[in-house]
């Protein structure tokens, strides 16, 4: 019997090389788990491609595709419409990109997918860096962490950019269904993954994800961070429908940030002064999300 509704099936089995703690790895068993065996998935290159596949062994208990880190987009079309013209419409199709993948280097792919109207679920797992490569900075590496290339020093206190804002800049494709989730609500990702699936088109989710080595954390944090920065309003769980903007867990008190920052290696640098500009930009994002709580925020572009 399955426990409060969730799968009991698994397609993404034990036993893969991912690191203890590593919170991308449970977000790809439950999204498996909501979308079901009959299910084809295209994978970017990048942690939970490496960590899953060491040949001659795999962890996919489906149909699995590796694709390079800029195309998977384009991979997830062609077997949609390979599926589409043997007359299996209903087999989901599932790309998974991490941050790498999905907010730098495949983000045309992506695009070009997106435009095109190719019905698939991109899934983006976000752990903040190319962590799978040596810890590099990515366009979704957060203001202020230390990675290899945006090292923190006496000068440049780590990453100077902002974090892209990938799934809006997704929304205004004009595709029906755009969503962020983490593992810390197993039935939020669940109830999102089987409405994107839904949608007679393409679908997004964005997923939070930590990184024990990349955020310098012990394995039994992951989730607790996960929930820390929710509280604290850095990471916001929604979904935007044909355009309208609606906040699942609206905070009506949030904790202050140092918290969040003080209880990770890549932010161990930071100074009071680079916590009250954290604290000022994470404000002014998350106003901005409770400003536009049920309105539509791009009109005329949905088919």
């Amino acid at each position: 019997m399955a426990i409060m509704g969730l799968n009991e099936d698994e397609y993404f089995a034990s036993g893969h090389r991912a690191c203890a703690g590593c919170a991308e790895a449970l977000a790809i068993r439950h999204i498996l788990k909501a979308a079901g065996k009959n299910t084809i998935v295209a994978h970017a290159t990048g942690c939970m491609e490496v960590v899953s596949t060491p040949y001659p062994e795999t962890a996919w208990k489906l149909p699995w595709v590796h694709a390079a880190f800029q195309n998977v987009s384009a991979v997830a079309s062609g077997v949609r419409e390979a599926l589409n013209a043997k007359g299996q419409m209903d087999t989901n199709v599932i790309a998974f990109g991490g941050d790498g993948a999905s907010f730098d280097i495949g983000f045309a792919s992506l695009s070009g997918a997106l435009e095109r109207g190719h019905k698939f679920l991109y899934v983006a797992t976000d752990n903040e860096a190319y962590m799978n490569t040596g810890i590099q900075r990515s366009g979704a590496t957060f203001p202020y962490a230390n990675t290899t290339t945006s090292p923190a020093g006496k000068v440049i206190h780590g990453k100077e950019n902002p974090k892209k804002p990938l799934p809006f800049i997704v929304a205004a494709h004009g595709i029906e269904y755009v969503a962020s989730t983490s593992v810390t609500n197993l039935f939020d990702l669940k109830t999102k993954v089987e409405k994107a699936l839904k949608v007679n088109g393409p679908s997004f989710i964005h997923v939070m994800v930590s990184c024990v080595p990349g955020w310098k954390i012990e394995p039994s944090q992951s989730i607790e961070i996960l929930r820390k920065s929710i509280e604290c309003g850095i990471f916001v769980p929604y979904e935007i429908e044909k355009g309208i903007l609606k906040l699942n867990q609206p905070l009506k008190e949030r904790k202050p940030v140092d918290d969040y920052l003080k209880s990770q290696g890549r932010f161990k640098h930071v100074t009071p002064q680079d916590i009250q500009k954290i604290q000022a930009y994470v404000d002014e994002r998350y106003n901005f999300l409770i400003e536009n709580n049920g309105k539509k925020l791009f009109d005329n572009l949905y088919r």
